[in-house]
């Protein structure tokens, strides 16, 4: 049997084999690819936390990873033109500096996730994923109606923002932020899931009412992993924008939520690299069947098709023989 710990460990050292192959090769695109499936994984991590270890089903978090995006084009975006950002107490010119973007960005999903937490975790079930899915919606058409910032068409990057002693604009350096940062939250995610909190929230996730009984409350503890999780996707937004130098209201839509999800499936729900194995498989069939055919979705339904009726543990389920998480 497939150690689990060896899968992990293989999955790390081929994200990072693969921009150092292609950097040898001199195929900047494909470590711009990798650098993608890094961030989604990023972003599906935070969503796992209450999905994985919470049996939350949000269909709403395209929300924080939409608040990380905008909130660094709107930053970005102020700092670029050199005009005013007037937040009502004070004004700033913004900045593209990405440690302060990232901060931004963390707060803004954070305190969103604080509010959407306390009013959807109020329900459970179906009802839980249709107010999340209405959050979801809210902020798309807001976004959609944001004339100051382009509205339906977005708004443009004209240079990737900048951190201390890097080249931002090179590949593989901007890859190696987004790495760095998947190694430190998976690493937290771990400690995470094995410390108190995190056993507390796996207790409530199997019985709320056993968890009330020993003194737990399960409202309290679902609603920190919440504000985690969005701060985690917010996070991951505000990378996705940067690497595109570009945000619009498609990073709130519906279906965006529901690729995280599914990313998590393929991979396995409330493994630790369940959602970057996940993530890695659906950008590599993106890349190579979506230059074939527009319905290269269908593959991905056929694969989650067979995962949901034979591997219920997701792909790192099948290979260790174990399943996951129960949501």
């Amino acid at each position: 049997m497939i150690n689990e710990r060896m899968i992990n460990a293989l999955v790390l050292a081929g994200l990072l084999a693969l921009p150092l192959y292609a950097l040898a090769v001199d195929e900047p695109f494909t470590i711009t690819l990798v650098t993608r499936a890094v961030i989604l994984a990023l972003a599906a991590v935070g969503l796992n936390i209450v999905l994985g270890f919470g049996g939350m089903v949000s269909f709403g978090h395209a929300v924080f990873f939409g608040i990380g995006g905008y909130a660094m084009g709107i930053l970005a975006y102020h700092a670029q033109t050199y005009s005013t950002l007037d937040l009502g107490l004070f004004t700033t010119e913004g900045t593209k500096l990405m440690p302060v973007i990232w901060l931004v960005a963390m707060a803004v999903s954070g305190l969103v996730a604080l509010i959407i937490g306390l009013l959807s975790l109020r329900t459970s079930g179906v009802y839980f994923i249709m107010i999340t899915l209405a959050f979801g919606q809210m902020f798309f058409y807001f976004a959609i109606s944001w004339a100051e910032y382009g509205g339906e068409d977005g708004v443009s990057i004209y240079v990737r923002n900048s951190f201390p002693g890097l080249n931002t604009l090179v590949p593989i350096q901007f890859f190696a932020i987004c790495f760095v940062i998947l190694c430190l939250v998976l690493f937290l995610k771990e400690r995470l899931r094995a410390s108190p909190f995190g056993l507390a929230l796996n207790a409530a996730r199997q019985s709320a009412t056993r968890a009330e009984t020993v003194g737990l409350n399960p409202m309290r503890l679902r609603l920190v992993a919440f504000v985690i999780s969005g701060m985690i996707t917010g996070l991951a937004g505000a990378l996705f924008a940067d690497l595109n130098r570009f945000v619009s209201p498609s990073m709130f839509s519906w279906q965006l939520s529901g690729e995280l999800i599914v990313l998590i499936i393929i991979g396995g729900a409330g493994r630790l690299m369940g959602p970057v194995i996940g993530a890695c498989v659906f950008v590599a069939l993106e890349h190579f069947l979506g230059g074939l055919t527009d319905f290269w979705h269908v593959y991905l339904g056929l694969i989650l098709l067979g995962i949901v009726l034979f591997g219920r543990g997701g792909i790192i389920g099948m290979l260790t023989r174990t399943e996951g998480a129960h949501v």
